[in-house]
């Protein structure tokens, strides 16, 4: 009985190839996926003033909001790195206006949250900071449909600029 009950959880945790069985085919869009990527990432640049390559971006959701956050990923960076403040700086300032072009010019889309992010922006708070490798914008509001609105934002954010942040708020 042990030798069968061995025998039986070995074949399921073993994976035999079949012959003549082949990889499942790549994703036909994948040609696609990485040009639409390659080309959000030079209006990005454009837009921000900054190379992509050289910062990296992270968007935060947390319960009250979240946070745009971008460092130069070399420390000794400076033009990077003036580049990210003033680029954040304007978007802390355009964001409190209800100006949302800048993302706009990125995504070539309103972005997901963005007509309840103008309607609401006399309840949000853009606040920018400056960090040691660049800055943050960090986005706060005690309304319940802007701090979705922000979520809803930020997660587009995650997703177009692949940039592999959690898309849930953490409790801090």
């Amino acid at each position: 009985m042990k030798r069968f009950l061995l025998l039986a959880a070995l074949a399921l945790t073993t994976t035999v190839p079949v012959l003549g069985a082949e990889e499942p085919p790549a994703c036909p869009l994948h040609a696609a996926h990485s040009k639409a990527d390659a080309e959000l990432d030079l209006r990005g640049d454009k837009v921000m003033g900054f190379d992509h390559s050289q910062t990296i971006h992270h968007f935060l959701i947390e319960p009250e909001g979240g946070v745009i956050q971008v460092e130069a990923t070399d420390p000794a960076d400076s033009e990077s790195r003036k580049a990210i403040r003033s680029h954040l700086s304007d978007i802390a300032a355009m964001f409190s206006r209800g100006d949302f072009s800048s993302p706009y010019s990125i995504h070539q889309r309103v972005m997901p949250g963005v007509p309840v992010l103008i309607q609401k922006k006399d309840a949000i708070q853009y606040r920018y900071e400056e960090i040691e490798k660049g800055a943050r914008v960090r986005i706060v509001t005690s309304d319940a449909d802007a701090v979705a609105a922000v979520h809803d934002f930020l997660g587009a954010q995650i997703g177009d600029h692949r940039t592999g942040d959690p898309v849930h708020a953490h409790e801090e």
